[in-house]
């Protein structure tokens, strides 16, 4: 037995009144979308899926009771909507004619034919349809949704092949030959159910129930199913991320792929699930896709209104000056509950900023995003510096390391209704974002190994069940570990992690933190985690949106600020290298690899490529678009503070410790600005030391 459907899809009577709209909707297709209806009909294959889009706010606009007609029951308004547009192109076919017979026809252009596979699509963007109690999440959707135009987000995580599948057939009466149409029924897996009785509307009637199918009236279209997961930045603490099934037909096949965001407007429905032997036939949503488009440029649709834009920069041009005081600023607002830790979050704001994608005559990427490891002792702060920066990403996801798999982060092969397709893992998912790895020394050594293509080439091959492709992972990973038993300064890196060299190689920030006994500072801290408790009592009493003053200027860098920031500042900037910037960091490049006493896992040539990315992540929080000689300093230190044997710094090694100064910009010795404290002195003087430099 099929699932029910509602009683206007089968009453004729209804059929007709919606047939009425059929010249208003070929008057408002004439009135605002002549142009692409134009273009359809001078276009030279007459055989392909033209999608024709329209704005549901505009046909809002020029008929309410079209908009409302359209949300309420799109089943049958949608084919409506689609024979209006042969009315309203064979209309515009008239005119194009007319032009010719004047003699002014397009010389350039085919003669236009009208097509036959015109498809309507509803764009909801822009309308209210978007607001939470029409486009509810994947998570919410109920049994009261069903038979509205309803609009889902979220993000691909499953694809399957395109097939072909039957869209109408023709049969005929054996008694009084009356041809008639049958449609399959999509939700009750394709059948085709024949009526019990000839259908003629003759006045005599005809009692057959014998029909004959008719040769080569089989019309099939291109279907793909996919599956989309709502995002979890959306969701509630301790609440699962539900999915739910889309079927995509005709010109909208393709057009997406695993770990893409998408925004679908369609029909929800439902199918009976496949028959298993002694298991209950259920029927389960599925969501009839009748306009989807991809939503990656938008990334969760962070607004930066223009007002916003000019307070930055108000805030860089009061700065001006003292360009190193109100970088710290921007600095304090990031995990703003963990006393000092100056380096570590010097090093978080660039990992998430990241450099600039290079790519040269050949086609070789040098990936822009760089990777981060903490490692330290346990309570130093690690998970809260992860947690803190999945929340300023516009798209992250947060796993752990023993409850990671190789396939899990990758890729995985699942079997479905017998077809093997691809499910997206983390690393896919986070793509265009961040990928957070808490516990990374807990993982297997051969799922660590997994993520070494992803980390560097920024791709995912697969080769799993007959399937074999390439999938883009261009994710920035913020890993967290703790050392193996008490960290022991005179041993390498990868001893102390356990962590392999080719692995620690691709991690351009690899920060320890030690925690050394030191009674001042031990009292400082438990100082600011008391007063933060006292804070938070206030803030609930005052807005917690984003603070400005009553004039120009940014008084407190809270969460929206910084995401905002940062998502601005990636897209404005492209930074480039200056003459003195090249200069420090090769002279640096070549100092570590003639001194004995770094790790080889870490000067490799890829020390160079994240002294760059560093530099322009620098430059962008700097909020300028050329890479000076401060910036490669600031990458210089923020390496240097991951080595406990530095051939620059002997103070290195000590992050945890690492404050913010009062006046960074008065403690400088460079001709324009200066870094932190005077290790930029000696990193300067070692540099001029080296006869390379």
């Amino acid at each position: 037995m099929p699932p029910p459907h509602e009683a206007f899809s089968d009453d004729a009577g209804e059929a007709a009144k919606l047939s009425e709209y059929e010249p208003t909707l070929a008057k408002f297709l004439r009135s605002f979308h002549s142009d692409d209806l134009r273009r359809i009909l001078l276009h030279s294959e007459p055989t392909l899926h033209f999608p024709l889009v329209i704005d549901f706010a505009e046909l809002f606009d020029f008929d309410p009771k079209l908009g409302n007609t359209l949300y309420n029951n799109p089943k049958g308004f949608l084919p409506v909507f689609d024979a209006a547009a042969q009315r309203a192109q064979s209309e515009v076919l008239e005119i194009l004619n007319k032009s010719e017979l004047m003699g002014t026809p397009d010389k350039l252009n085919p003669a236009a034919v009208q097509k036959k596979l015109l498809h309507v699509r509803v764009n909801t963007s822009g309308s209210p349809l978007l607001f939470p109690e029409f486009s509810p999440s994947i998570g919410k959707v109920r049994v009261k949704h069903r038979g509205i135009l309803l609009t889902l987000k979220g993000t691909v995580i499953r694809s399957g092949g395109v097939k072909m599948i039957e869209g109408e057939r023709w049969y005929q009466c054996r008694k009084c030959n009356h041809s008639f149409r049958c449609h399959p029924e999509l939700e009750a897996g394709n059948r085709i159910t024949l009526p019990a009785s000839c259908p003629s509307t003759s006045s005599k009637g005809c009692p057959s129930a014998y029909f004959q199918l008719i040769e080569d009236s089989i019309t099939c279209h291109d279907y793909q199913e996919i599956k989309i997961q709502e995002s979890v930045q959306l969701l509630d603490v301790g609440s699962i991320p539900r999915s739910m099934p889309v079927i995509l037909m005709d010109d909208l096949v393709d057009i997406v792929k695993a770990g893409d965001d998408v925004i679908a407007s369609g029909i929800l429905s439902a199918k009976w699930s496949s028959d298993v032997k002694d298991v209950r036939c259920n029927l389960d949503p599925v969501f009839i896709a009748n306009y989807a488009r991809r939503t990656n440029e938008l990334k969760s649709g962070i607004d930066i209104p223009e007002e916003i834009i000019k307070e930055f920069d108000f805030f860089w041009a009061k700065h001006r000056d003292t360009p190193l005081k109100g970088r710290n600023e921007i600095l304090k607002g990031i995990c703003p509950q963990i006393y000092g830790l100056f380096t570590v979050k010097l090093a978080v704001a660039l990992t998430l900023i990241g450099g600039v994608q290079h790519v040269d005559a050949s086609g070789t990427k040098v990936r822009g995003e760089p990777h981060m490891l903490l490692v330290g002792d346990p309570g130093t702060g690690k998970s809260q510096f992860l947690k803190f920066a999945a929340k300023l990403s516009n798209r992250s996801v947060i796993t752990t390391g023993l409850g990671s798999t190789s396939a899990g982060l990758t890729v995985t092969a699942v079997k479905d209704g017998g077809e093997w397709m691809l499910e997206a893992g983390a690393l896919v998912l986070a793509d265009g974002g961040l990928c957070c790895i808490d516990e990374f020394d807990s993982m297997r050594e051969h799922d660590r190994t997994a993520i070494h293509e992803a980390m560097e080439q920024q791709t995912i091959s697969v080769a799993k069940a007959g399937l074999v492709t390439t999938l883009t992972s261009r994710t920035t990973v913020f890993g967290a570990t703790n050392p193996k038993g008490q960290y022991d300064s005179d041993e390498s890196l990868s001893v102390n992690t356990t962590l392999s060299g080719p692995l620690l190689s691709r991690f351009d920030i690899v920060i320890v933190l030690l925690d050394r006994k030191n009674p001042d500072l031990d009292g400082i801290i438990s100082s600011h985690i008391l007063a933060q408790s006292t804070k938070a009592e206030e803030k609930k009493t005052s807005d917690s949106g984003v603070k400005s003053t009553a004039a120009w200027g940014i008084e407190e860098w809270t969460l929206p600020f910084l995401r905002r920031y940062i998502h601005y500042v990636r897209h404005r900037f492209k930074p480039v290298l200056t003459k003195e910037a090249e200069r420090v960091i090769s002279g640096y490049y070549q100092l570590q690899r003639s001194s004995g006493t770094q790790n080889a896992a870490r000067t490799t040539v890829r020390m160079l490529e994240s002294l760059i990315r560093l530099a322009q992540a620098h430059a962008r929080l700097m909020f300028r678009n050329e890479v000076t000689e401060l910036d490669a300093i600031a990458a210089i230190l923020c390496i240097e503070s991951s080595m406990t044997t530095s051939a620059v710094v002997d103070s290195a090694g000590d992050a945890l410790n690492s404050n913010f100064r009062e006046n960074p910009d008065q403690e400088c010795i460079l001709t324009y600005y200066s870094d932190q404290i005077e290790q930029e002195r000696i990193v300067l003087k070692k540099l001029e030391d080296y006869p390379l430099f």
